[in-house]
């Protein structure tokens, strides 16, 4: 199993921090003190290693769907914004991989960082949270994929930049912790994924192309 990069901080952080205790727990008078600390802290590097997994795999190479851009489970499949466009939502606990990855092909037009509040992710409110878009122009149009982030999750990580390439099922990013991702589909896809639904990153088909590229 692939770590992230990003759980390094963290992991030495618990490891200090288990190492400290462990110093402690050398001593009688800080024995106290040394037991919580080592429990604590190695308990942390364990959750931010399973955390920060980054799993192997190999996207199906149909280019006639679209891809979950990360695990989760389907909140909303809806009409939504000025557009009235298709999008679909999914939310990621943190017990979900957090990395994102490109539902389809396309190349990237537009990064922008966008402001908002922090609402837990799985509230509808979470549409109005800070988070990332990338434009994608694909084939079959022009998509929008989200990295929304949560009560907890306050840091996203956007990997790509425009101008850049992606393929179907690459990673592009990372949200910390809890968090929601989203996809906006253009007109020519249609979703087949719907509310409930369990997906896999760069796996799970959640939409197809509906129009003749």
């Amino acid at each position: 199993m692939n770590i992230a990069p990003q759980a390094w901080p963290f992991v030495i952080g618990g490891a200090a921090v288990s190492s400290s205790g462990l110093f402690l727990m050398g001593r009688p008078d800080t024995y106290a003190w040394g037991v919580p600390l080592l429990a604590l802290g190695g308990a942390f590097t364990a959750f931010c290693l399973y955390f920060y997994r980054d799993p192997h795999r190999v996207p199906p190479a149909d280019p006639g769907k679209l891809y979950s851009p990360g695990d989760g489970r389907v909140l909303s499949v809806a009409r939504e914004g000025p557009d009235d466009a298709w999008v679909i939502r999914i939310f990621l606990s943190v017990f979900d991989v957090h990395i994102q990855r490109a539902p389809c092909a396309g190349k990237v037009v537009k990064v922008e960082e966008i402001p908002g509040s922090f609402a837990a992710a799985m509230a509808d409110a979470a549409k109005g949270n800070y988070r990332v878009a990338m434009t994608l122009e694909t084939a079959g149009g022009t998509l929008v994929v989200e990295q929304i982030s949560g009560l907890i999750a306050r840091r996203i990580e956007c990997w790509r930049k425009p101008g850049e390439s992606v393929a179907s099922g690459e990673r592009y990013g990372i949200i910390y912790f809890g968090s929601q991702a989203s996809v906006r589909l253009p007109v020519g896809a249609a979703a087949t994924c719907k509310p409930g639904d369990r997906v896999v990153g760069g796996m799970s088909e959640i939409a197809e192309w509906t129009a003749k590229r």
